[in-house]
């Protein structure tokens, strides 16, 4: 059996942001990248929902026939950021079609909390959230300008980034929600019990997710592999794209 490979974007982007990993990815299986509600092509129905709802979307989008993948594959779910959260909703709820999950610069909760150190500050994203309500361009500006945090190219970077949002922006509605899920999302106990296999790869230099993070994954699922990307923030597709895909293509095929 084929698996088809689905590509979950992060808080505030969409689809396009995967557009240079998608072509190198195709000899390992069908490769389909899926905006989630209020992003890119369905940034017009304004709001991001409900977890189990996006969850339950975007598997059903991963399986829709298309040409290179006519029959409804297992699937292999890529979640970046807060598409972790999705990934890890999608597998809990549809053990029968998810084979794995890959988080990528993703944790299963965002923030920090009792034994769980390696995570944001809660006034960080409450900071996005005041941002958001007075001007939300240019919160979405810092925010991508974290991603790419003491990088040597780190500006060339920046603008392909900035380039994609722009020409496809999201619904300020689906920004507040996403927020929202990543302040109160707690899914440690949902990762712990999924049926699949599950792996992170983690970003050296990421300010979002720490890549310290990667030892409370571990003790979460003993089985977890949490590689960290070198030189990398919390887009290493898009910092480090050949080390990145060396990388997810080693835990593809784990």
């Amino acid at each position: 059996m084929k698996h088809k490979l689905t590509l979950i974007h992060g808080w505030g982007l969409n689809a396009g942001v995967w557009d240079d990993l998608i072509p190198p990815l195709r000899d390992a299986g069908p490769v389909r990248a899926v905006d989630l509600p209020g992003h890119g092509r369905l940034a017009g129905e304004g709001g991001l929902g409900e977890l189990d709802e996006v969850a339950d979307r975007v598997v059903a989008a991963a399986q829709a026939p298309d040409v290179d993948s006519p029959e409804s594959d297992a699937l292999k779910l890529i979640g970046w950021s807060l598409g972790a959260l999705v990934a890890i909703r999608a597998a809990s709820r549809h053990p029968d079609r998810v084979q794995k999950v890959i988080l990528v610069a993703g944790t299963p909760r965002f923030v920090q909390g009792e034994g769980w150190p390696q995570a944001m500050r809660g006034p960080v994203l409450d900071a996005f959230a005041q941002g958001l309500a007075a001007n939300y361009r240019t919160t979405l500006n810092r925010f991508l300008a974290l991603q790419f945090h003491g990088l040597d190219n780190a500006q060339d970077a920046l603008r392909g980034l900035r380039a994609r949002l722009l020409s496809d922006p999201p619904a300020e509605q689906a920004l507040h929600e996403g927020l929202d899920w990543l302040r109160h999302l707690d899914l440690r106990d949902e990762l712990a019990a999924l049926e699949c296999p599950v792996h992170a790869i983690l970003g050296e230099y990421d300010t979002l997710v720490p890549a310290g993070v990667g030892e409370q994954l571990r003790a979460l699922r003993p089985d977890m592999k949490t590689p960290v990307i070198e030189r990398a923030g919390h887009a290493p597709f898009l910092s480090r794209p050949q080390a990145f895909e060396e990388t997810l293509r080693s835990l593809l095929h784990d």
